[in-house]
């Protein structure tokens, strides 16, 4: 199992623009073959955002990653000056 961890910063008082990109990536991510669970999560304070993802497989999460990352660095462009923190992680306990 791998964890796809996705760090961004909007800023503080842009709580509703990460609810939008929530909405829109959520789908598309667990649409794609190997996702198990997709979070969102953040802090309106300090506009520190982000997303964490378990996949099944290294495979999966690249194949994935062709299609949200362009996406996912559009919506996070809107809204911040610098591009997403994307990394891959093996899971070493569930």
């Amino acid at each position: 199992m791998f964890a796809r961890l996705v760090r961004f910063s909007f800023g503080p008082g842009k709580r509703d623009a990460a609810r939008k990109l929530a909405k829109e990536l959520v789908p598309l991510i667990t649409s794609q073959p190997g996702s198990q669970s997709v979070t969102v999560f953040g802090d309106a304070e300090d506009g520190e955002y982000g997303i964490f993802v378990l996949w099944d497989s290294v495979a999966q999460a690249s194949a994935a990653a062709e299609i949200v990352s362009p996406r996912l660095q559009e919506l996070v462009a809107a809204h911040s000056e610098t591009p997403a923190d994307i990394r891959l992680f093996e899971v070493i306990s569930p």
